[in-house]
């Protein structure tokens, strides 16, 4: 588990699996994907997420606040499984219900999941990926001092050809930029 000041990144519980499922089929919260999530669906990536944790060492925790103890989302670190040009890196990732939002969490958390990437699991690089119309999740990669590799830019194989969703940037960080985030609250 991981303890920042208003935040709590931990395994995940059988009680989170609704509150994830209804969050994964809202369709705010899911408008930057190809589509949302059914319950089946949003069980499948929880049960993916916490077998990455037995293999990895790392994968997506279940974000918590901790002045309520209310399941608000996830953050946190996954190998890109994906037939793209990332596969295999290790991305930090984000997706809070919408109550949660422009409140500062999601840097938070995700800048928790950067320090656990680069000193407790020892990465050396740790990327991030959207469609290119997110630009609320790409002010998030700038605000936890990721910069933008255009070179890597890529379509998504996943998303059908000539879909808004398709065209995707990447944004990197490694150990050497941490220290240079504006540690700022988000607005």
């Amino acid at each position: 588990m991981l303890e920042t000041e208003r935040l709590l990144l931990r395994r995940w519980t059988d009680a989170d699996r609704a509150p994830f499922a209804a969050m994964n089929d809202d369709p705010e919260v899911m408008e930057f994907f190809p589509k949302r999530l059914t319950r089946a669906e949003a069980d499948a990536l929880v049960d993916r997420v916490e077998q990455s944790f037995e293999n990895e060492g790392f994968g997506l925790w279940a974000v918590e606040r901790r002045d309520t103890g209310e399941f608000i989302g996830f953050t946190g670190l996954l190998r890109v499984r994906h037939d793209i040009p990332v596969r295999g890196e290790v991305e930090v990732g984000w997706r809070l219900a919408r109550a949660a939002w422009g409140q500062g969490f999601a840097s938070e958390a995700a800048r928790a999941s950067l320090d656990y990437g680069f000193g407790t699991s020892g990465l050396d690089a740790i990327m991030s990926m959207t469609a290119v119309v997110n630009v609320r999740s790409r002010a998030v990669m700038e605000r936890i001092g990721m910069r933008y590799d255009p070179a890597s830019d890529f379509d998504h194989t996943s998303v059908p050809v000539g879909h808004v969703l398709r065209p995707h940037v990447v944004y990197r960080i490694g150990p050497a930029l941490m220290g240079t985030y504006a540690g700022g609250e988000e607005s």
